[in-house]
C-alpha cells in the first residue's frame, strides 16, 4: 500500500495524522481508545478498531482535491463527536508492514482504514440529517 501525507494536527512529535492511499483510501492515525463508556457505545467487527482525532484533522482532505473538509453529518465511519470535541472514526486496523513503517505511530496510537466514498460522503449536507450524534457523557 503506497501513502500519501495529507496533514496531521501538530508540527511537532506524533499526534494524529490523515493519509490517502493508492487502495481509494484513508488512513486515520488517532489516539486508541480507553474510555469503556465510549468503547461500549461502538459496534466493531472483528479486524475493526477506533480511533478519536480531533474534528480539525479532516480539513486536510482539501488536499486530496476535495473542496471541503468539513464533516456535516455523524454517521459511518465517524461514529460519534465526543464532548471533548473529538471525533471517533471506526475502520479496518491496519496492519501492513510496509504502511506501518512509513508511518510514526507511537503505543498510545494506532491506525484505521475506511474507504475514501465513506468520508467523502459525510462532507454532504443532505436535508433530515441529525448533524450531532453525540456520545453519551460518562455517569
Amino acid at each position: 500500500m503506497k501513502l500519501r501525507f495529507l496533514g496531521k494536527n501538530s508540527n511537532v512529535g506524533e499526534c494524529p495524522t490523515l493519509y490517502s492511499t493508492d487502495r481509494d483510501t484513508y488512513l486515520v492515525q488517532g489516539w486508541k481508545i480507553f474510555a469503556n463508556d465510549l468503547l461500549m457505545q461502538l459496534d466493531l467487527c472483528e479486524g475493526q478498531t477506533a480511533v478519536e482525532v480531533p474534528t480539525e484533522l479532516f480539513g486536510h482532505l482539501t488536499k486530496d482535491g476535495l473542496p471541503s473538509g468539513d464533516i456535516r453529518r455523524i454517521e459511518d465511519p465517524i461514529m460519534v463527536l465526543t464532548p471533548g470535541g473529538t471525533f471517533v472514526v471506526q475502520g479496518l486496523e491496519v496492519t501492513d508492514p510496509e504502511a506501518l513503517s512509513a508511518m510514526d505511530v507511537p503505543d498510545y496510537e494506532t491506525v484505521v482504514e475506511v474507504p475514501k466514498a465513506a468520508i467523502t460522503a459525510l462532507l454532504e449536507d443532505p436535508r433530515g440529517v441529525d448533524l450531532k450524534r453525540r456520545a453519551q457523557p460518562a455517569l
